[in-house]
């Protein structure tokens, strides 16, 4: 079975997106399920997510304007929702990098 991690950069102050509030979701069949939810650490990472994740679609959601507030940041996005597929068992690592106009996201390792 697989896993997801993430891990949010601020490329804007060059430094980890502590508190971050982020969620993963599995959508199958039309349907949306919540698989886990939290914030990052001080490190900018987010681990907790449940391992033993099936072959699909899932979604990271990131509440980017409520970290801009906490950073007394204007960030453009307010937030950012990252789908991807799972088709091997293995480690998912997908990390966002956030600056005040942009993101980007890729599949990490």
């Amino acid at each position: 079975m697989s896993s997801v991690s993430t891990h949010v950069l601020d490329t804007g102050l060059g430094l980890p997106a502590e508190g971050v509030p982020v969620r993963l979701t599995r959508i199958a069949d039309g349907q949306v399920a919540v698989l886990g939810e939290g914030s990052t650490n001080a490190d900018g990472r987010f681990t907790d997510f449940e391992a033993g994740l099936e072959p699909g679609t899932y979604q990271l959601w990131f509440d980017v304007d409520a970290y801009a507030a906490k950073s007394g940041q204007a960030i453009f996005f307010p937030e950012v929702t990252v789908t991807f597929t799972i088709t091997d068992e293995r480690h998912h690592h997908v990390p966002l990098l956030l600056s005040p106009f942009a993101y980007s996201t890729y599949r990490g390792s």
